[in-house]
């Protein structure tokens, strides 16, 4: 999954946060949404701009973000 092609970082939206396809939609929502159990069929009935993809993007940025954090602190 290349996240690169779903996440987009514009000053004038979300104030700068990581949005998905320029969307007022932020990875931050997304993963909140999972954190507090919406099942990703939920947030797509929800959301219907959105798709799975999206939600994937999602994860995987965070996943990469964490990682490079982690090797930061190495």
């Amino acid at each position: 999954m290349n996240y690169k092609e779903h996440i987009t970082i514009e000053a004038s939206k979300r104030g700068g946060k990581p949005c998905i396809r320029g969307m007022r939609i932020s990875v931050y929502d997304v993963l909140s949404w999972l954190a507090d159990g919406m099942t990703e069929t939920e947030i797509i009935e929800d959301y219907p701009e959105l798709n799975h993809d999206d939600i994937s993007a999602c994860l995987s940025f965070a996943a990469n973000r964490e990682h490079n954090i982690g090797a930061l602190m190495q």
